[in-house]
Order: C-alpha cells, then sequence, then structure tokens
C-alpha cells in the first residue's frame, strides 16, 4: 500500500464545519479518515454520495474511521444541506479552496461549451497518522462509499 504524507502545513489547514466547528485534519490523528470532496450541495450525484456514506456510517465507526465532506458552498448551505438529508458527519466549506488545491481536485470542466474550474468527485483515505493510503479520483458515486469501506475494513 502506497503511503503519501501530508505536509504539516496541509495537516494544519483549520476551515469551518458544520455544527459551527472549525476542522483541520490533524484533529482526526490517532483515526482513519475518509475525506470526500464533492462538487455542489443539493445536487442528484452529491445527495446521493452524502446518503450513501450516511447508510454506511456506523460501520466506517465500528472501523475506527471518520467521514468527512468537502465542498466550496458556504456555511449556510452546508447546514442545510446537513440537515435536509440527516447526514451522520460534518461538511467542511472550503470557499478559498485550500484543501482542494492541497489535494490538487481543482480541475477544468466544460459545462453547456464554457470551461469551468470545479471539484473533481475525489475520496481520500487518511490512516491514523495522516498518510494517504487511498485515493479515488473522477468518482463515480453508485457503489463508491461501500468500496472504500470495504478499503478501510482492512486498515489496522
Amino acid at each position: 500500500m502506497k503511503k503519501t504524507t501530508l505536509n504539516n502545513k496541509n495537516l494544519s489547514i483549520t476551515l469551518p464545519a458544520t455544527g459551527n466547528k472549525e476542522l483541520s485534519l490533524k484533529d482526526f490523528i490517532g483515526k482513519n479518515l475518509v475525506l470526500y470532496f464533492y462538487p455542489k450541495d443539493d445536487t442528484p450525484g452529491c445527495t446521493s454520495e452524502g446518503k450513501d456514506f450516511t447508510r454506511l456510517y456506523k460501520k466506517f465507526q465500528s472501523c475506527h474511521t471518520d467521514i468527512i465532506g468537502v465542498s466550496r458552498d458556504n456555511m449556510s448551505s452546508h447546514e442545510k444541506f446537513k440537515e435536509k438529508y440527516k447526514y451522520s458527519f460534518d461538511l467542511i466549506s472550503d470557499s478559498d479552496e485550500k484543501l482542494c488545491r492541497a489535494f490538487d481536485v481543482i480541475k477544468e470542466k466544460n459545462f453547456f461549451g464554457k470551461k469551468i474550474m470545479c471539484i473533481e468527485r475525489s475520496t481520500f483515505v487518511l490512516d491514523k497518522k495522516g498518510n494517504i493510503v487511498k485515493e479515488w479520483r473522477k468518482v463515480k458515486v453508485s457503489g463508491h462509499a461501500q468500496e472504500v469501506l470495504d478499503f478501510v475494513k482492512n486498515l489496522p
């Protein structure tokens, strides 16, 4: 299993999260962490992905693994999105793209003939020391949360 170590600067990026919190990746040292980046609150694919992670949340917890969702949406949007679908985990607002850029998930996309910069749906698993031990890029939502759970079941 290839490990990529995040530098202390990236582990220390602190951003607003749901529940009136501020979170950084270093807050999760000692637990495994699923960090998933998604394009936009309350859109079909992003809603399905969040629901899938929520449905499996207790199983992730039994594997000593937490989950955080990240998008560029503001906190008001995140709070409404989390409440509407009763997500079991926090959402981080990365409106300045600090975390998105640290994980290289901002990509150019053609949208109705226009080129726009947006988040490429991506998921990363960090181990208890903050190392990236697995990543998925260009994620297809169907079955993804289960695939991530199957991976974390084998982590120490």
